[in-house]
């Protein structure tokens, strides 16, 4: 193990060996210092990955000038950004904080289309812009644009590098933050290190995975789980050309990176602080759990793993400090919280809390959801969730099963039932939504739709039946009031504010059919927005409810940078948690996530130290009697009157 010292003399004896970039003094002091800070512990992280290894020196000067290049190529606003953000580094648990997730072509067409609907974004309080991969992808099928041909160059249907850096600009100008895939796990079969390893070039085929012998490829096989099973049975896929196994944990034509590979650290990392200096204030780190392999392995959230992404935070901390990153990471709960802390992912998705409010409007019980967010909720103050509804994948059920045996329930059977449940093919159910990826050997299956779709919206209108389409409008506010009061950043998917149903036209585009990911990726269009000005109608519903929302929530300081405690309702339909600040704030919420009325002790309002009691979300005082009642899926947001 690499001592401080050791990696502090490391550090001096690359500086005198090589020759920085030009920089103004005021700049070559600041990353000095800033190299000083960081470096040493870099080091140590990448001794433990590389330190073996004969080159590891040379690696180490590689990266500093790599460092020192991205430094001197960052715009001045961004290093005045920079020097705010380590100024204010709690930034991002402001109760203004609010995020929409889009794809470019189909929220607004293209980016110079997107700059123009800044307005549009900002009348629903948006201040965090995360854009579905838009770099340059294979033609067809690119999984979304998770197959990146070219971290540097935009798809040129959407626009430009100069339209993104000016994207970039205007979101800045109006206090928002733009957040950009980093898909780091893999490169698309067309990429120029793809397409040199191709030729047999043995530099580029040293950043990849290929293995001539079928038996290591079984080897692997043996221990890895299938992630794409109606794509490829296994995680690799047959070069007949060069008569060679190449790694593809997902997709034929994503190829994995191979990160034992120091090379390909200092690649990755270039193109990581390209991106930054677009900038963009956070990169999704995408597929992160999978960017390791050891063989015998599941080759998922392996130490070295962690090790990885904090060398790629330490060498954000030295050129883009103001830069996060959000962690992907859908894997069982307890994995989950590792990825998360200071000094690896400052933000993470919660995939626990997204399933587990579907599992409760399923069973209309709420067990599971208190049981594990009293576990799992609770993280560093130094970070931050990333609460969302659902995404532009799928949703898997990720519960910890110890948890739901203790519980009573059979983790393997109520999977099933979800499963079945979601696509709308159990007794009773409200939803409307799509298998994806069902495994024939496991009796795995993930589930896809729209928010509206799977609240049981689109089933109401279908049936034209008003009692439905209403239950449904409530599930949906009971699911944005969680997600915009529990704590963390909310994030919101393209259409889900304007309750826009499934699009099933993808099983009329053969790049998309065999995808039913599509289906809740619909596009948000000119009608759809202004059908949410339309009195009456469920889209204008589901726009002014979490339009109010949204504003209570801004407008509210508890709702920022407070603690979050999971109570006790001691009524199986009700899930409720409490806010706390250091400013002596609080606030309750209460949610019934049943069709059924509910009622709960009114002492649980004592949490606000106070005999008057204010429901701001529904602009009510509550007298003090023996019970507070919830109709069906009523929600309360309380606070001392």
């Amino acid at each position: 193990m690499l001592t401080l010292q050791q990696a502090e003399k490391a550090l001096a004896q690359v500086l005198d060996s090589i020759e920085l970039p030009k920089l103004t003094k005021k700049d070559e002091q600041a990353f000095l210092k800033r190299l000083d800070e960081h470096f040493p512990a870099l080091v140590i992280k990448l001794h433990q990955l590389y330190g073996e290894r004969y080159d590891f020196f040379l690696h180490l000067q590689q990266l500093v000038v790599v460092l020192a290049k991205a430094f001197a190529a960052r715009k001045r606003k961004w290093k005045n950004l920079d020097e705010r953000r380590l100024k204010s580094p709690a930034w991002y648990r402001d109760e203004k904080m609010l995020g929409m997730a889009v794809y470019v072509d189909l929220f607004a067409g293209d980016l110079k289309k997107l700059k123009a609907k800044i307005p549009y974004l900002k009348s629903m309080g948006i201040t965090y812009l995360h854009l579905m991969p838009l770099y340059k992808a294979p033609e067809g099928d690119s999984d979304g644009g998770y197959a990146v041909s070219d971290y540097r160059l935009v798809d040129p249907k959407l626009g430009s590098e100069k339209d993104l850096v000016a994207l970039a600009d205007a979101l800045s100008a109006e206090g928002s933050s733009l957040v950009l895939d980093f898909v780091f796990n893999h490169t698309s079969d067309e990429h120029r290190w793809a397409e040199a390893a191709k030729a047999g070039d043995p530099e580029f085929k040293d950043f990849y995975y290929f293995f001539e012998d079928k038996q290591e490829v079984d080897d692997y096989n043996q221990t890895c789980r299938e992630i794409f099973p109606t794509v490829r049975r296994g995680s690799f896929t047959f070069l007949e050309p060069q008569q060679e196994w190449v790694w593809t944990t997902f997709n034929s034509f994503q190829w994995d990176l191979n990160y034992a590979n120091p090379a390909v650290f200092n690649a990755i990392t270039d193109e990581m602080l390209f991106l930054a200096n677009i900038g963009c204030e956070g990169l999704r780190l995408d597929a992160l759990a999978f960017i390791w392999k050891e063989k015998w392995t599941q080759c998922e959230s392996l130490p070295k793993a962690h090790t990885l992404i904090q060398a790629f935070n330490s060498c954000l901390q030295i050129v883009a400090p103001a830069v996060l990153f959000k962690s992907e990471a859908i894997v069982h709960p307890d994995e989950v919280a590792q990825y998360i802390g200071k000094d690896e992912c400052q933000l993470s998705y919660n995939p626990l809390m997204m399933a587990l409010m579907w599992e409760s409007l399923a069973t209309r019980e709420t067990k599971l959801l208190t049981a594990s967010m009293k576990k799992s909720f609770d993280i560093s103050p130094d970070c931050s969730w990333v609460n969302y509804i659902r995404c532009h994948d799928d949703i898997g059920w990720t519960f910890d099963d110890t948890i739901a045996d203790q519980l009573g329930i059979n983790g393997f059977d109520h999977r099933r039932f979800l499963n079945q449940f979601y696509t709308g093919r159990f007794d009773g159910s409200f939803a409307e939504g799509v298998p994806f990826q069902e495994n024939p050997t496991t009796g795995d299956c993930r589930v896809c739709g729209s928010l509206a779709s799977l609240a049981g919206l689109e089933r109401g209108l279908e049936q034209d039946d008003n009692q439905l389409i209403e239950l449904a409008l409530k599930r949906i506010r009971l699911l944005n009031s969680i997600n915009l009061s529990i704590g963390g950043i909310p994030l919101i998917y393209q259409g889900d504010e304007l309750g826009i149903l499934n699009d099933h036209s993808y099983l009329e585009d053969s790049s998309k059919a065999d995808d039913a990911r599509w289906v809740n990726r619909p596009a948000v269009t000119d009608d759809a927005i202004g059908k949410a000005q339309l009195p009456g109608s469920f889209e204008a519903s589901v726009n002014q409810s979490l339009k109010a929302m949204i504003k209570l929530r801004q407008n509210h300081e508890v709702f920022g940078a407070s603690r979050t405690e999971i109570l006790e309702t001691y009524n199986p339909h009700l899930f409720a948690y409490a806010r706390l600040n250091d400013n002596g704030q609080k606030m309750l919420a209460i949610c019934n996530f049943s069709e059924q009325e509910q009622q709960v002790p009114f002492s649980i309002t004592d949490i606000l130290a106070t005999a008057s009691v204010l429901d701001i979300l529904n602009h009510s005082p509550l007298q003090p009697t023996d019970q507070i009642t919830l109709g069906a899926y009523d929600v309360k947001w309380l606070v001392p009157a």
